[in-house]
């Protein structure tokens, strides 16, 4: 009777053995699951187009050197049509239908804001890569403020890009004499706006103008002759290529001659298309060199499959596909708090610099800008400035 207890035992050991077996292969086998979501239609769609396309090249090329961690990774990406309620929808359906461990994007600090509660729900991380406003990784509801802990960017903030066009303006440029135009309504350009005022006074110079509008909007003239009037130097255009094009034609047709100033809102091809020569000699902060000798097998990759411009929203893609690549393997897994933890365990060196994530507030650790000079029909980096 016990020898057959015990030979009983032994088969149900030797099962138990082999199913677990074939659990941990089926497991190994399954593909990790990344997500991404951001415009593919609307103003914003050329940026979310080419972080698309960079995720999509950089998973074909993952999986051809062997996956992550053995496993192939499953790329799977949503448009959000330029609408924070899409970025919501889209966040809840990546990750409860299509089981995604991590999210790169969207490509715009609302969104992000808006997928916030999805995240913290439902517990998985989300890595952005051009979400520059503050409140993206930090809620300043509370007292003291505290980190959003789904929510991290590759990315500098709005405050610290304004700081550094304030203080290149000043301290490399020399000018006294300020004013601003920006959007009212976009929380984007206020967050540059307020600190570009406050450093550009706090090193001594004078914002003689400041001046808003409302998306959408396509008349800017009665703002800008009033900005003609206060004779600046510099005017700081913290808003998105589509306006920075049509207030340049609008500014120089009504004789305003002071050095035109923006943030990482302008790079685009359409934004030359449209008023290339009224912008030469125009400055801004950017994340990286684009014309880095550095960067050109990247570029040469990604143009000569999609026959396309790399614009820097994909090389922020890239930077941000690096990290969460970076975060699963030391995470060991694909769970997404492992993720969550180990996203400010590492260090990758990316096209935009070295990327080391803050656990204090989820943000990339002394990035510096690239000030870029708009001179013919390119960008050409003039130098790096930390904000100081």
């Amino acid at each position: 009777m016990i020898k057959k207890i015990l030979v009983s035992v032994l088969v149900m050991l030797m099962l138990f053995s082999l199913f677990a077996c074939k659990g941990k292969e089926k497991a190994a086998e399954e593909p990790i699951r990344i997500g991404w979501i951001g415009s593919l239609t609307g103003d914003s769609a050329v940026w979310g187009t080419n972080e698309y396309n960079m995720l999509k090249m950089l998973v074909e090329e993952t999986n051809a050197a062997g996956g992550i961690l053995g496993r192939q990774v499953v790329l799977t990406g949503y448009d959000t049509r330029g609408d924070a309620n899409e970025a919501v929808n889209a966040a809840r359906r990546i990750i409860s239908q299509d089981k995604v461990s991590a999210i790169i994007g969207p490509n715009a600090s609302a969104h992000c804001i808006a997928i916030q509660g999805v995240l913290e729900q439902l517990k998985v991380p989300c890595i952005s890569t051009v979400a520059t406003n503050p409140r993206v990784t930090v809620n300043d509801t509370t007292n003291p403020p505290t980190v959003r802990p789904y929510n991290f960017r590759v990315c500098f903030t709005d405050p610290y890009q304004g700081a550094i066009a304030a203080g290149f303006a000043v301290d490399e440029l020399k000018f006294k004499r300020g004013a601003i135009l920006y959007d009212i309504a976009d929380d984007y350009s206020q967050g540059l706006t307020q600190y570009f005022e406050e450093i550009f006074i706090s090193k001594g110079g004078t914002i003689v103008a400041k001046e808003a509008f409302k998306k959408d909007d396509v008349d800017f003239r009665a703002q800008l002759t009033k900005i003609r009037d206060a004779n600046p130097e510099v005017l700081f255009l913290p808003f998105y290529y589509r306006e920075v094009a049509l207030v340049a034609r609008q500014a120089r047709e009504l004789g305003i001659r002071s050095v035109l100033m923006g943030g990482d809102g302008w790079p685009s091809d359409t934004l030359f298309e449209m008023a290339k020569d009224e912008l030469q000699g125009s400055f801004l902060v950017n994340h990286l060199d684009t014309n880095d000798p550095d960067f050109i097998p990247l570029k040469s990759r990604f143009e000569a499959k999609y026959n396309t411009t790399l614009e820097m929203n994909g090389y922020m893609a890239h930077d941000a596909y690096l990290l969460t690549k970076a975060a699963i393997e030391k995470a060991g897994s694909d769970n997404p708090q492992s993720i969550t933890d180990a996203l400010t365990q590492v260090t990758v060196q990316g096209v935009t610099g070295q990327i080391k994530i803050s656990p204090e507030n989820h943000n990339p650790v002394g990035k510096e800008g690239s000030i870029q000079k708009i001179e013919g029909n390119t960008y050409v980096f003039v130098q790096k400035y930390g904000a100081r």
